[in-house]
């Protein structure tokens, strides 16, 4: 029950984080990419504190601060900014080709980080999963870019989240799926907040309301709302398993375009996305082991507690 239920969890986290691409784009047209990635870690830090406060959160010792940083760095800081100045120059499509190999990533930085040991299964499934992750988006877009700066800030991005997608899972068996993106966007919010006054002169920008839509939902969903399902997904777990469900985002992120943008359906489109979703599907439904730590005394992120996950 348990692993189905880490899936779903995370299966709902992506379908949030799958608007993100094609949002950043709307929003750069008329804001900065430094504002956006900086932007919404504000807004987003604002909503957390009032999350915080209602739900009376216990404060992280001083060893959980210091192992909150890389999740502050990873997803707070690092990927959206990245990201942001990535889609000033390429195309969602392009971009997710690069992005493709982050669940692949997350699982490498799992298997660093923890005992999990997936099985072979695992990872030829994770593999396919880039591969066709990487057809299935030249198929939608026709090709793809030639290598620019844009894919130096995408690698960059990628491999800050994978670190900070493992790093909170392990940190929600401690402290709470929510309350843990809660605690991660309050330790960057004066590095957020110099870096947005510094960019915008202290005066707000002035953009459209669509691209101000999408500035809103990148920050309370992409990167607020969006990390509680995400991050209880992770901590239920197994990690690398959940991690794998996130190979569907470019599925889902072509869906929506087609769906609420007019963009045309292909059947290219269709087999590379039913392809996707396959390896997905036969990665999660792999074995995954527990390998016991060195010491016989096992530490309390080991055995999550109900407690804890929510």
């Amino acid at each position: 029950m348990l692993p189905r239920t880490g899936l779903l969890w995370g299966l709902l986290g992506v379908v949030a984080f799958s608007f993100t691409v094609p949002f950043t784009r709307v929003a750069v047209v008329g804001l900065d990419p430094l504002f956006i990635g900086c932007g919404r870690a504000v807004v987003a830090a604002v909503l957390a504190a009032i999350a915080l406060s209602i739900g009376r959160a216990t404060l992280p010792t001083a060893s959980q601060w210091l192992r909150l940083v890389p999740v502050s760095v990873g997803v707070v800081a690092g990927f959206p900014i990245l990201t942001s100045l990535a889609l000033r120059d390429v195309g969602a499509g392009h971009s997710a080709v690069v992005i493709g190999v982050l669940p692949a990533a997350t699982a490498l930085v799992v298997v660093a980080r923890t005992h999990e040991r997936p099985a072979r299964r695992f990872w030829i499934g994770a593999a396919l999963g880039v591969l066709a992750t990487v057809v299935f988006t030249v198929a939608g877009h026709g090709g793809i870019q030639a290598p620019g700066i844009g894919d130096l800030y995408l690698i960059g991005a990628v491999v800050l989240a994978a670190i900070g997608y493992a790093q909170g899972g392990v940190m929600a068996r401690e402290l709470g799926a929510w309350q843990t993106i809660c605690w991660a966007l309050l330790l960057a919010l004066p590095a957020m907040l110099i870096a947005t006054v510094s960019v915008t002169g202290g005066h707000l920008p002035h953009a459209s309301a669509h691209q101000w839509m999408a500035f809103g939902y990148l920050s309370a969903v992409s990167m607020f709302l969006g990390f509680f399902a995400w991050y209880r997904g992770l901590a239920i777990g197994p990690m690398t398993t959940v991690s794998q469900v996130q190979l569907v985002q470019p599925v889902l992120t072509v869906a929506w375009a087609v769906l609420f943008l007019g963009e045309q359906l292909t059947v290219p489109m269709v087999i590379g996305g039913a392809a996707v979703i396959g390896c997905a599907a036969f990665a999660v439904r792999s074995r995954v082991t527990t390998t016991p730590p060195s010491t016989t005394a096992r530490r309390p992120m080991d055995e999550p507690s109900r407690a804890a996950l929510g």
